[in-house]
């Protein structure tokens, strides 16, 4: 039988965690809100310790081992979890080890190891990983931290919603990223026995969402991986399957589970950098990502707070984020041309390109190809843009000048 949580429970849990977690702050987004018509909030959970909600909910449960700890603890995470636990077993004297699919961003890694934890890495996926620190739990009697999938968990997640609350009494909507499920079965639960006004919505990848599946089967339904990585850049809500435990939970309490594209990711990382100055991973930024969805953000009722859950991203993958998430924004354009390959001619596309004031970033020359007749050259150029009119303006400029672009 599913053990259940209620806002008790998440009570009971805060004050466990008195001096242990940050009380994270709920920041207005003008941006957004101008966006949405109505207040924006920012529950900013990526600058908790371990730069994610994780650690409410490890030490939530591993505080309360007492003597079944006397083996250590053993996780499975892509990066966050490992890092809570790591760093709850380091407050509570306790020996860690983690198993992290192959491929988990080193920056995580270094972190987990940092906070005193053995690394192991096992399989390409957080469930790949989960399989070996059970049969590890199995063999060596150390007791198994799930990263959702227990009621401990997810009352200490849902501490986070208790604050959101507290913050603002009058939110009307919660937006909670969504992987396993453990942070949004722990908000939902708590707001809906002491705020049953407020909605509650969770947030999966387009690439990852097992939960609107699960949801209209009326039970947890894997999703059919093959044992590859599902292609998301959100890899720490990438879960296959929804925990039992915050299924049960969600399916009660949350109103609906929307899926965003890896486009509007990349794009809510870029907002919340420029507008906000706050650094999310791109499992932490899909409840901004909703907002930024036409289709989502017309229906929700302000004061809407938005959960960024997680800050830590590889720097490099950042670096990619950015430029995807600039160029899906329309500042960016890479725009294509062929010309005579003969002296002047790329002098004469970058004269014309300075009169749009776009700024060119990189040039590339393709002078073979199939499709290139043997005196032509192809020249594919990056250029940098104030935005959508920005980039209309620069393409039908090249058109006058007597170019034929082709832009992606």
């Amino acid at each position: 039988m599913v053990e259940l949580v209620t806002a008790a429970d998440v009570e009971a849990a805060n004050e466990l965690l008195a001096g242990i977690v940050r009380r994270t702050p709920t920041v207005h987004s003008r941006a957004l809100s101008e966006r949405l018509g109505g207040d924006v909030w920012l529950k900013c959970e990526n600058l908790q310790r371990a730069g994610s909600f994780k650690i409410r909910g490890a030490y939530t449960r591993m505080s309360r081992l007492g003597n079944a700890a006397r083996h250590g603890v053993v996780a499975a995470s892509a990066g966050n979890h490992a890092q809570g636990v790591a760093l709850a077993a380091r407050e509570l004297g306790l020996p860690a080890r983690v198993f992290m699919p192959h491929g988990a961003p080193l920056p995580k890694l270094d972190a987990t190891r940092g906070y005193g934890a053995e690394i192991e890495l096992a399989g390409y996926s957080v469930d790949d990983a989960l399989v070996h620190a059970q049969a590890y739990a199995e063999r060596t009697g150390a007791v198994l931290i799930h990263p959702f999938d227990h009621a401990d968990v997810v009352a200490g997640q849902g501490t986070a919603g208790l604050e959101i609350l507290a913050a603002r009494p009058d939110v009307r909507t919660v937006l909670v990223p969504a992987g396993g499920g453990g942070l949004i079965a722990g908000i939902a639960t708590y707001l809906a026995e002491r705020a049953p006004h407020v909605t509650v919505l969770g947030v999966q990848a387009e690439q990852a969402a097992a939960y609107p599946t699960s949801l209209a089967a009326g039970r947890p339904v894997p999703l059919e991986t093959d044992g590859r990585p599902m292609p998301t850049m959100a890899d720490g809500i990438a879960v296959a399957r929804p925990g039992d435990v915050p299924f049960a939970l969600i399916e009660q309490h949350v109103a609906e589970v929307v899926t965003v594209s890896e486009e509007l990711i990349s794009r809510a990382m870029l907002v919340l950098l420029e507008r906000q100055k706050l650094l999310a991973e791109p499992a932490g930024a899909v409840a901004v990502a909703a907002l930024l969805d036409e289709k989502i953000a017309d229906r929700l009722e302000t004061p809407v707070v938005a959960v960024v859950s997680g800050g830590n991203v590889d720097p490099l993958l950042l670096m990619r984020l950015v430029r995807h998430g600039m160029a899906s924004a329309g500042r960016y354009l890479r725009v294509q041309v062929r010309v005579p390959d003969q002296p002047g001619s790329l002098a004469g596309l970058l004269a014309t390109l300075a009169e749009t004031d776009a700024n060119v970033l990189e040039v590339e020359h393709v002078r073979t190809g199939p499709q290139l007749a043997v005196n032509d050259v192809e020249i594919a150029v990056w250029v940098e843009t104030r935005g959508d009119a920005h980039c209309a303006t620069v393409v039908e400029t090249l058109r006058t000048a007597g170019y034929e672009p082709r832009t992606e």
